[in-house]
């Protein structure tokens, strides 16, 4: 199972700003273990974030993207004390949900 999403996000004049860390290894596929087979692909796939149970974002990775994302973005309309939730699949239908408040 795969570590907790680190989320931060704080409001400055009505906009605000979300970063998240998203732990996960994200294989290509094409990368060789010790004994030179290939590691299996493994990555996620879709990802959606929520703003009190709206979507803000939501997007699609690929092989090409680094181990651990992260992203930075903005929305208007959040608050102090609104909550915040990060899901995401990856390509072995493992499914992870984490969640934050806005500071």
């Amino acid at each position: 199972m795969s570590s907790p999403t680190k989320m931060r996000a704080s409001v400055t004049n009505g906009v605000t700003e979300v970063r998240a860390l998203m732990q996960h290894e994200m294989e290509t596929g094409r990368r060789k273990d010790e004994t030179g087979k290939l590691v299996p692909a493994w990555y996620i796939t879709d990802f959606n974030v929520l703003h009190n149970g709206r979507t803000v974002l939501e997007g699609q990775f690929g092989t090409s993207v680094s181990k651990n994302p992260f992203l930075v973005f903005r929305f208007k309309g959040g608050k102090a004390g609104d909550k915040l939730s990060l899901s995401w699949t990856d390509n072995r239908g493992e499914k992870r949900t984490d969640e934050a408040e806005i500071s």
